[in-house]
């Protein structure tokens, strides 16, 4: 079995929450690629990290993190920059992330800075999120796309309150259409569709991505499960298992983690069946996270999993 790399942003996530009756945030290591990394480790399959991290006290608590995860830390560079932060509230149905730190730390990878045997050598490639919108880091992954001989899978992952106008958002479709013309894998939620293509059935959003040259379209649902559209077959409605949520964060990420890690395994899927059976046991490992608080650190052991849905 090979190894996947992760491109993309690694930050502090603070969360809600309370400490004898008053509201604090608490504090968690996150960033979409980074919670994808930690996933695909946890479930058996090996990641490295790539991107850039900050200088300081919060940068090291995440490289500790990952290392004590699993996930390789030989793409991942330093640059002068405190480590960003993404203050997270859940008021509505879609949590709502405001982010600190300029220039944030997570975009500051250059082309330059790539690894270059590493991302060739990698049998999965994973790209996207919010780090994508930050130019220096654009570049480095339309090269490391270009550098890759393995599989490409792509997530927007985006953050409406980084999307700033019209023209910024038609910016990010532009992206959104180059990546995914060449990715064997694209994978978004219901609310990324909704912003992207406002109006369009989830069903029509899937096959426009398939049209630019996609292999394969989910798009994940939340509580109701994901559309999968496989190549060469009709999307279908995987529906979620129920579970006892308690903190949906990292749920989209661990669904991306555990198609990875099934990539890793056995490759692309040869039939649509397939590709059903993978995207719902995803949904299983997304329930296991919904689960428990935080993101990364309840991403799940296939054991786990398995314990869990048993029977």
């Amino acid at each position: 079995m090979g190894y996947v790399v992760v491109l993309g942003e690694a930050l502090v996530d603070l969360l809600d929450a309370e400490c004898d009756g008053r509201p604090v945030f608490r504090q968690e290591i996150g960033g979409g690629p980074l919670n994808v990394a930690v996933g695909v480790s946890r479930l058996g399959g090996d990641a490295q990290f790539v991107g850039s991290l900050g200088d300081d006290v919060l940068a090291g608590r995440i490289r500790s993190f990952l290392d004590a995860a699993g996930v390789g830390l030989a793409g991942a560079v330093t640059v002068p920059a405190p480590t960003a932060l993404a203050v997270t509230s859940h008021a509505e149905a879609e949590p709502d992330f405001r982010f600190y730190g300029e220039p944030p730390s997570y975009g500051l990878l250059t082309a330059d800075d790539l690894d270059v045997a590493l991302v060739q050598g990698a049998d999965v490639l994973s790209c996207g999120s919010i780090a994508l919108l930050c130019p220096p880091v654009l570049a480095a992954a339309r090269r490391a796309w270009s550098l890759t001989t393995g599989l490409r899978v792509f997530d927007p992952n985006v953050r409406p309150r980084l999307v700033d106008g019209p023209a910024a958002l038609a910016e990010l479709r532009q992206v959104v259409a180059e990546f995914a013309a060449g990715a064997h894998l694209v994978k978004l939620s219901a609310a990324d569709a909704e912003l992207l293509y406002p109006g369009e059935p989830i069903e029509g959003v899937a096959a426009y991505l398939r049209e630019l040259g996609t292999g394969t379209v989910v798009v994940t649902l939340g509580a109701d499960g994901a559309v999968v559209a496989p190549a060469g077959a009709d999307p279908v409605r995987v529906p979620a298992p129920k579970v006892r949520a308690v903190d949906a964060t990292g749920a989209g990420d661990s669904v991306m983690a555990a198609l990875v890690a099934d990539l890793l395994v056995d490759g692309e899927p040869a039939v649509a069946v397939d590709w059903h059976r993978r995207v719902a046991f995803a949904l299983r490992v997304a329930g296991v996270v919904c689960e428990s608080p935080g993101g990364a650190v309840s991403m799940p052991t296939r054991a786990e999993v398995l314990r869990r849905f048993a029977g």
